[in-house]
């Protein structure tokens, strides 16, 4: 019954009745009022929300979109892998492997966040909250407490979290994206 409900609920026309040959056709109710077509968006994702799909139009496994704001900016380290921005995602960059986004990260100066709410400069303690179960690592080119905290189930080609924790205890950036590209500390490497 729930699946049917859903199903109904993302018709694209709001205020017709499914004939029962469309249902029968669609293996849905014969009728129940259509309802208006679901967001694009996960529910409750704002435009700024950062997943383990990607980031708006960004996704995480596939090109960067034509036409999106996303370009490359400044020197690049080499042709097989690349950085972009966009301007409509201040402090958030990607990374762009065999022509495929395989990271995304919110830095410093970025309002983007997680469903969850967190985001740069939350505290470590939120994020154990919510991500508890973490592999915890040192940081490469900070003291401790400075740290990274990677999701276990991390391994190649499926999305997973990584967040750096700063000196101060809070989030310095997030990253989403696949293995070993979600390691990488230095850009590309």
């Amino acid at each position: 019954m729930m699946l049917a409900l859903i199903l109904v609920a993302c018709s694209s026309r709001p205020s017709e009745t499914k004939t029962t040959e469309e249902a029968t056709t669609k293996g849905i109710a014969a009728d129940v009022p259509a309802k208006a077509p679901l967001p694009a968006e996960p529910l409750g994702a704002a435009p700024d929300t950062i997943g383990l799909e990607g980031l708006g139009a960004l996704k995480i496994g596939q090109p960067v979109p034509s036409g999106s704001g996303w370009r490359e900016q400044g020197a690049q380290e080499s042709e097989a892998c690349r950085t972009v921005s966009s301007p409509d995602y201040p402090g958030v960059t990607a990374i762009v492997e065999g022509g495929k986004v395989r990271r995304i990260t919110a830095g410093k100066g970025s309002s983007v966040k997680l469903v969850e709410g967190i985001g740069v400069g939350a505290s470590e303690a939120e994020v154990r909250k919510w991500f508890a179960g973490f592999r915890e690592e040192p940081h490469k080119y900070e003291t401790p407490p400075a740290k990274y905290l990677t999701a276990p189930n991390a391994k190649r080609g499926d999305p997973a979290l990584r967040f750096e924790i700063a000196q101060d205890g809070k989030v310095g950036a997030i990253h989403v994206g696949t293995m070993p590209v979600l390691g990488y500390v230095e850009g590309c490497s």
